[in-house]
């Protein structure tokens, strides 16, 4: 679908420019691995590691504080990186505000909307194939055999010693890896040049 509206467009910051794509995305991957490791909220940790390289409103990442652990650390929702970097998604294609309506429909409006649509499908289905869900108890489950309720210091405990922020196949691979198909996204459908 093309887009019915302008797209944000944006270049990695300037010493990320003589990267190649791969090298691009594996840098991600680290950034986001780093930022989770040591300051952990998944949804916030890969949009850092995103901000790090393309250098958006530093606000985007603050916005997206509360969505890590499935939603106010609740493990009931989405991953906290896949809906992080959906917000991202929408600070390059989101539908702006102009195109809504109370009073009428506009067909254009709606199309709107469904363009908006395009890059987090695409990363739902990255998910999908790698996760087999997007939700947050899932991930925790295929990761660890089960989900940790993280508001409980007791499970918390219980995950961090399950490797949650240290075993690079835990948590900090979940985000690295949304953040690095995220900026795969962005990078394919122009939004972000090298």
């Amino acid at each position: 679908m093309v887009s019915v509206f302008t797209v944000r467009k944006m270049k990695v910051k300037e010493k990320y420019q003589g990267l190649t794509q791969p090298q691009l995305l594996q840098k991600v991957y680290e950034l986001g691995v780093e930022y989770e490791s040591n300051s952990y909220g998944c949804s916030q940790c890969a949009v850092a590691a995103l901000h790090e390289v393309i250098g958006f409103d530093d606000v985007i990442v603050k916005v997206v504080t509360s969505l890590c652990g499935g939603t106010a650390s609740q493990v009931v929702g989405t991953c906290g990186a896949l809906a992080g970097c959906i917000i991202v998604f929408d600070y390059f294609f989101g539908r702006p505000v102009g195109r809504l309506s109370r009073e009428v429909k506009i067909q254009d409006n709606l199309m709107a909307l469904e363009s908006a649509q395009e890059a987090p499908k695409e990363l739902v289905k990255k998910y999908i194939g790698k996760y087999g869900t997007i939700s947050c108890s899932g991930i925790m489950t295929q990761k660890f055999g089960r989900p940790f309720y993280l508001n409980d210091p007791d499970e918390f405990r219980k995950l961090e010693e399950a490797g949650g922020h240290t075993d690079p196949k835990k948590c900090i691979d979940v985000v690295g890896q949304a953040a690095s198909w995220a900026m795969e996204i962005l990078l394919d459908k122009g939004a972000v040049g090298l």
